[in-house]
């Protein structure tokens, strides 16, 4: 534990796996890149600069330490899409607040710290630091839905089994799309090897604000609404504000069809499971940790399995990457709920990550063609 007399001090009791309704600083890039998990701290001190802006919020702030030197720190939370619903807005923490903050800390000694929870002087407390006996932490794997209650909007199709149109909650069964992909060891190729032991945290798209696409979109935990629209099902997210046309009328892609973060999906019926084919994908990263993804090469295929009540369902994504000796899985669930959000997501700011490379003396680095 770091020693910063009186400021800084070690907290034992800190939960470092946070449930829905605190900050998930995990969901977009490898955690342990840039944090030790080993290292819980608490810090006090006047926020001196507000970046709210996805993908991560940040605040700056100044600590003073017990021989009155003042030292210059980031807290680093969530995305504006998570902190959102809990009522943690832009104005919600201000300049010349004074803040009390838990969370971990830095890696190399970085004045870094993640906001896990955080409590101005005003009494206000956001993150874990909300999570009390009258407001206890959510269960994000319950579900919380009636089946007196119907959440479609309208089933345009009358050949599907059953309408799944309106909103869904992604955050049921939720994992960290960080080294989430099965089976381990991951089965690489000695090219797609070459390529993970190439890939830095630097090269996160996620952290440039690039749309990340599937297959990591298909992990996140954000909303999703599905739009029946007869041939094709339309699925929007609030992750980046991304949209994927399902057709599901046969057609195959057009041989003028370019990759997309997206690519082109088709899907089908296998009696109450929704089963989706994706090709025609961007390069990129499969998951926050780097693993590599050829993109040309890349097929995934979706299967949707439904409660017998269609409040939930289980969602399984197969990953075929020439990359890999063998098909990777991914596994993650959707309930339906009332009055979720599927707005908007604020826009993107990339300006942490040039001022990361710029205080790592790695921006020409990353800035050339």
């Amino acid at each position: 534990m770091r020693n910063l007399v009186g400021s800084i001090f070690s907290s034992t009791a800190l939960a470092l796996c946070l449930a829905a309704g605190t900050t998930q600083v995990q969901a977009h890039h490898s955690f342990a890149a840039e944090f030790d998990a080993n290292a819980p701290g608490e810090l006090t001190g006047v926020i001196t600069e507000v970046r709210f802006s996805n993908p991560h919020v940040r605040y700056r702030v100044a600590v003073t330490a017990a021989d009155g030197t003042v030292e210059d720190w980031e807290i680093q939370v969530g995305s504006v899409t998570a902190l959102r619903p809990q009522g943690w807005l832009a104005d919600s923490i201000k300049v010349g607040d004074t803040v009390s903050v838990t969370g971990t800390l830095g890696r190399n000694n970085a004045k870094k710290i993640t906001g896990t929870g955080i409590e101005v002087a005003n009494g206000r407390k956001f993150g874990a630091a909300a999570i009390t006996a009258d407001a206890p932490r959510v269960d994000r794997n319950a579900v919380n839905a009636s089946p007196d209650i119907n959440y479609a909007r309208a089933q345009i199709n009358p050949d599907h089994p059953f309408d799944i149109s309106g909103p869904w909650r992604n955050s049921y069964k939720f994992r960290t799309t960080v080294d989430d992909l099965e089976p381990k060891p991951t089965p690489y190729t000695e090219e797609g090897r070459i390529l993970r032991e190439a890939n830095t945290k630097y090269d996160d798209p996620a952290l440039r604000c690039i749309a990340l696409g599937l297959p990591r979109l298909f992990g996140n935990p954000y909303n999703m609404d599905i739009y029946d629209a007869g041939d094709e099902y339309v699925f929007t997210y609030v992750e980046h504000n991304a949209v994927r046309h399902i057709w599901m009328d046969g057609r195959t892609p057009p041989e003028y069809t370019v990759p997309t973060a997206n690519g082109y999906s088709v899907g089908h019926w296998e009696g109450n499971d929704l089963v989706i084919e994706t090709t025609h994908l961007l390069p990129g990263w499969l998951d926050g940790s780097g693993l590599p993804m050829s993109g040309e090469g890349t097929r995934t295929v979706e299967r949707y399995v439904f409660q017998d009540d269609h409040l939930a369902m289980d969602r399984t994504m197969t990953i075929f990457d020439p990359l890999y000796t063998q098909p990777l899985t991914r596994v993650r669930g959707s309930a339906r709920e009332a009055n979720l959000d599927v707005s908007e997501q604020e826009s993107c700011d990339p300006a942490g990550y040039y001022t990361d490379l710029l205080d790592a003396d790695l921006l020409e680095k990353y800035l050339k063609p």
